[in-house]
């Protein structure tokens, strides 16, 4: 059984990740670059606990446990006596790459389990950088992670058996996450799906074939979509988007680029197709 998990990264997804960790009693500690990533971990955590006390599912106390429990640390080998490690770096393939080597040196039990948290990279190839491919896997969360039900659960070419159940019973029985198993392809199930028409519906906005609003107000009335797919981005992420794009080889608008060069990121920037006040 699961119990000690490490997580390297505290971004959006890393922060939800280590936070369902200890809500669900795990021993978790995170890895990060610097103490101000740290710092800024330690944030996301405490106004994400913050908003469930607002919204009166947590109490006070519960929020300051949870937050005392989950623990930093700028060194990987800290990691050596964690039976799974999370990865939740930023969507770069040489950057997972590297630290997929690098956690090859600082784990030293050869029975931890390294799983990637990626919306669309095969495990595959950063699975070939460890010394340990059978104990790898990739496991996708969806944001908010600690509101959304589903986690992908992706087995690499040469991922063991009883590493996949491993896997599975921590994230149903432990976290309570629903699981659904894709091949190892790019996008696995959910975003080969979901991008392509995410970007088609920037596509239109771009060549002004419609606005932003009415694509919105077309897929939700139209088709029962709660949001609509322009709102959609926003809240994912246009960086995240264009490099599952990439991934899947889909052409990005000009109008997605040019967003995210002017630094306008969605939901997490306060600014991507609409303005959100902060």
């Amino acid at each position: 059984m699961i119990e000690h998990v490490g997580i390297v990264g505290c971004g959006t997804m890393g922060a939800g990740i280590a936070e369902i960790c200890a809500k669900a009693g795990l021993d978790v500690l995170v890895a990060v670059s610097s103490a101000a990533s740290a710092e800024a971990g330690q944030a996301r955590i405490t106004k994400s606990l913050q908003r469930a006390v607002r919204k009166g599912k947590l109490a006070v106390e519960d929020a300051d446990r949870l937050r005392a429990a989950i623990r930093f640390t700028e060194s990987l080998g800290d990691l050596a006596d964690r039976q799974l490690v999370v990865e939740s770096v930023h969507e770069e393939e040489k950057l997972k790459r590297r630290l997929f080597a690098d956690l090859e040196d600082a784990l030293t039990d050869p029975a931890t389990i390294i799983a990637t948290n990626t919306s669309s990279m095969r495990i595959t190839p950063l699975a070939d950088c460890t010394r340990r491919p059978h104990r790898v896997v990739g496991t996708h969360f969806f944001n908010p992670a600690t509101v959304m039900p589903l986690v992908e659960l992706v087995p690499a070419e040469q991922t063991g058996a009883e590493v996949i159940e491993a896997v599975e019973a921590f994230l149903t029985g432990s976290l309570g996450k629903q699981v659904i198993r894709s091949a190892d392809r790019p996008g696995f199930v959910v975003n080969a799906l979901l991008v392509p028409y995410l970007v088609e519906a920037v596509r239109l906005v771009g060549d002004g074939h419609a606005t932003a609003e009415d694509v919105d107000r077309g897929m939700k009335l139209g088709c029962s979509h709660p949001l609509g797919p322009i709102e959609l981005v926003d809240m994912i992420g246009l960086d995240v988007i264009a490099s599952v794009a990439d991934a899947l080889e889909v052409t990005k608008p000009r109008l997605l680029t040019d967003l995210i060069s002017s630094g306008r990121l969605g939901v997490k920037t306060g600014a991507g197709f609409f303005d959100y006040p902060r």
